[in-house]
């Protein structure tokens, strides 16, 4: 088994750094890849030292510019230095961003009657990432919503009701820009669930031909919550462009309950090969090979 797509407390996960490293114990490989903050990753690496002949990275997921005609687009930076300083400056500068934005949703909150008081929804949050989720747990707690997914859909959504819609959006990079921090981070960057980003087989192509051309080192070609024969397409388009891949499930513990933590693939040192390679030419200090 192996993940190399996991969240903790430190941002919108359920499960401690610690607790993760225990459940995925027999792992041959686990990456903390919380969103835009390594806050968890010293907890991550102690509770690793233990288990030997195990790869456990330190890592980040972040949020980056998809591009003209593309969705969703998230970049996993892997075997990252955490105390590199470019990395420090522009993850404190996505999370200026990231606070601006929480400010913004505090007071569309307000507009509709609902008051939600700062130092009270902060309790939520564990690490420096205050997120939609932790509001919407807010939302469920006090009655305004009847589960998560009601508070997605009802505030928290760009396509939530006009009337009660308090959905703000937030800066997000270019990811030419992620890909160079990444690298000056000594880690590898990943393109996260391509499904979120396209599902047309000729654009993924085309934008990950210009990708890579920037820097991109690989895509998560085996993701939890692929459809049907998605994970297959995504691996031919790695291999005929000479990517890597990685297999991810963003684990989020109670906050996402249908997802386990973990993936099986075939083969796993030759499906890991492509990555490995791109890690021991980027490798951080910081990533542990136990």
């Amino acid at each position: 088994m192996i993940d190399l797509h996991v969240h903790s407390t430190a941002s919108d996960g359920t499960k401690t750094p610690s607790e993760l490293v225990e459940m995925g114990r027999d792992f041959t490989v686990l990456a903390l890849t919380d969103h835009d903050n390594t806050d968890g990753i010293a907890e991550f690496l102690s509770a690793a030292g233990g288990q030997d002949g195990r790869m456990r990275l330190p890592g980040v997921e972040l949020s980056v510019a998809p591009g003209e005609g593309y969705g969703k687009f998230h970049m996993l930076g892997l075997g990252i230095d955490v105390d590199n300083a470019p990395l420090r400056a522009f993850l404190a500068r996505i999370l200026d961003g990231r606070r601006e934005r929480n400010e913004r949703i505090l007071a569309n909150f307000a507009r509709i009657g609902i008051e939600i008081p700062r130092d009270e929804i902060a309790r939520y949050q564990h690490g420096e990432v205050l997120a939609r989720p932790h509001f919407a747990t807010w939302l469920v707690d006090h009655g305004f919503a009847s589960d998560r997914s009601a508070a997605f859909r009802d505030y928290l959504s760009a396509n939530s009701p006009p009337v009660t819609r308090c959905y703000v959006s937030r800066y997000r990079p270019d990811p030419g820009e992620a890909i160079d921090v990444i690298h000056a981070a000594h880690g590898v960057a990943v393109m996260a669930h391509p499904r979120f980003w396209t599902t047309d087989p000729v654009l993924l192509r085309i934008g990950l031909r210009r990708l890579k051309d920037i820097g991109l080192d690989g895509i998560e070609a085996v993701y939890a919550a692929n459809a049907p024969g998605e994970s297959d397409e995504h691996l031919r388009a790695a291999r005929e462009l000479g990517l890597a891949v990685t297999a991810g499930s963003d684990f989020h513990g109670d906050n996402k309950p249908d997802i386990a933590l973990g993936m099986k693939v075939e083969n796993e040192q030759e499906f890991l090969a492509p990555l490995l390679a791109a890690l021991a030419r980027r490798l951080a200090p910081t990533a542990a090979r136990v």
